[in-house]
């Protein structure tokens, strides 16, 4: 390819290096020029050029990205059409993304021009996430570069997504005096949304002392009904013929590693007894902050089984500290999806700040209306036959206040989590074509159908491409709206938090429309309740 700049009178039939305005038009870069083209440039004044021209053998670079795309073995994956010479890699499933570093190196060695870039090694992704972008970098490329790219791609696996398997799974957890109840309870919700995530489900808890012959028989008895048994034990590990160890060979079963060089994470146990898997759980995997246990969870789940090297190999990089959410590459922008926004009430919560004879702030009365019921009728007049409504606390009650409305009640059986649950329990039970959801607050009273069709209503003007919020005189407030490029990252929220940290870092734009005090009055104690014109229920 020859590139460079010429008269414009002598560059018919070649190719574009850049943009050039044409009167109130634009020629794109990558277009070929025409006669007509020429003409119409030098009538405008444009008397020079960069281009380029190809040679014998080139490709032109949309060419050169398909070609390169399809060797790519395409199980799990999903690839977009070429643009600019970019080529998108998706997941179509959840489950762990396994890179081979060797090949992905020896494909970016080939030529400059070609590049392959994707996400580290054994990162967990869900469906329509993006792993991976082959990208040409000039506007052509030679075919014999190609063809080489296209051979070590057919022979070599860069990449791959293993689907996670649904596993039946049991919590054994040791009791000791220093232990709080609160702190299982705590670890059993967060075990069973990290479970979640790859469709697995938490049949079993058992709570046990904390000795060796208690742990094997937890382990023999529940072996059976179960393909992954995690234990957390209540002190940690201090050697490898501590109790989880010990009692896993009590079991009959066999301890392949103790200890990992991952921080936090340190102290986990892994082991089998038969072809089941065993999990001593390090003490960090009580937070939902992404630990060493997350890493052996995710190869267990995607089908593999870490060998002595995998697990000493994880050193570099497994100081963790905090880690950020990772960023995702941008998806060259489309149209809007087909789905429509759904609403998603929240009304699952404890309510705690209530007191214990404070009633439940979701049934209190405004002019004869429960406020949830109120909440609920808003949103279904701002979005008739799309609204979903999570119930958790005094659910009964909930559900009855909510009788012969046309939205969709769904469960919520770990609410005492906190919000996350809530959030993860509505998106599963919305549309797959959704565009959007609207996140909505059951207990606040100010916000009304014209409120939540006024954010609608600029969702739709910003092409599903923007976060749209609530405020209340310039300050952030609810409801939201969370386009579909936030659900994969929605859906891996634990414990109780909610979407503000994926609205700050997920890239997209935030517009904030103004609601008035409606955006920021929820109620949250009988005062409140009270001042605010309602009454309260038992």
């Amino acid at each position: 390819m020859r590139f460079g700049p010429v008269r414009t009178s002598e560059a018919d039939g070649a190719i574009l290096a850049h943009s050039v305005k044409l009167n109130e038009a634009r020629l794109p870069k990558g277009h070929r020029l025409s006669p007509t083209d020429v003409t119409a440039l030098i009538a405008c004044g444009t008397l020079e050029v960069v281009v380029a021209r190809l040679e014998p053998g080139d490709l032109m670079e949309d060419e050169a990205a398909t070609r390169i795309a399809e060797a790519i073995a395409p199980d799990h994956l999903r690839f977009s059409q070429a643009a600019t010479g970019r080529v998108n890699v998706y997941s179509r499933v959840a489950g762990l993304f396994v890179a081979t570093r060797r090949t992905v190196d020896q494909l970016n060695r080939i030529d400059p021009a070609i590049t392959l870039a994707c996400l580290a090694d054994h990162v967990p992704v869900q469906a329509g996430d993006m792993v991976a972008t082959i990208k040409i970098i000039p506007l052509a490329v030679s075919a014999p570069f190609v063809e080489e790219a296209q051979n070590l791609l057919r022979d070599h696996t860069a990449f791959e997504v293993k689907p996670f398997s649904a596993r039946r799974a049991a919590l054994i957890a040791t009791q000791l005096p220093t232990l709080k109840p609160q702190v299982m309870d705590k670890t059993k919700a967060i075990l069973t949304a990290r479970l979640r995530q790859s469709g697995s489900e938490l049949l079993t808890e058992r709570r046990v002392a904390h000795t060796e012959g208690a742990v094997a028989a937890a382990i023999n008895e529940l072996q059976a009904d179960h393909d992954l048994l995690v234990v957390f034990g209540a002190s940690a590990v201090a050697d490898p013929d501590d109790v989880i160890p010990a009692a896993v060979r009590h079991a009959g079963g066999v301890v392949d590693h103790v200890g990992m060089p991952v921080d936090p994470g340190n102290l986990l146990v892994l082991g089998r007894v038969g072809a089941t898997p065993v999990i001593g759980a390090p003490g960090c995997a009580r937070s939902p902050r992404e630990n060493g246990f997350d890493w052996i969870l995710d190869r267990i789940l995607a089908g593999e089984w870490p060998s002595f090297d995998d697990i000493t190999g994880l050193g570099v990089g497994g100081l963790l500290g905090e880690i950020p959410t990772r960023p995702q590459p941008r998806e060259k922008a489309t149209a809007l999806p087909s789905g429509q926004v759904e609403i998603v009430v929240l009304a699952a919560g404890r309510a705690s700040r209530m007191g214990t004879d404070g009633g439940h702030k979701l049934l209190a009365t405004f002019d004869g209306v429960p406020l949830v019921r109120r909440s609920v009728e808003a949103a279904i007049t701002a979005a008739p036959g799309r609204v979903v409504v999570v119930t958790g606390h005094r659910e009964a009650d909930i559900r009855a206040a909510l009788e012969n409305l046309p939205a969709k009640l769904v469960s919520n059986p770990d609410y005492l989590s906190g919000m996350a649950s809530s959030l993860t329990t509505g998106l599963s039970a919305v549309s797959d074509q959704a565009s959007g959801i609207l996140v909505m607050l059951a207990d606040m009273p100010g916000v009304t159908g014209s409120d939540l069709r006024k954010l609608l209503d600029r969702f739709t003007a910003e092409n599903g491409r923007a976060v749209i919020r609530a405020t209340a005189e310039g300050q952030r407030g609810n409801p939201v709206i969370l386009p579909q490029q936030t659900f994969s990252a929605v859906r891996q929220l634990v414990g109780d938090v909610g979407a503000r940290h994926i609205i700050e870092k997920c890239g997209l734009p935030v517009i904030d429309v103004e609601l008035g005090s409606a955006a920021r009055l929820d109620l949250d104690t009988p005062e409140q309740i009270v001042a605010a014109g309602g009454i309260l229920e038992e």
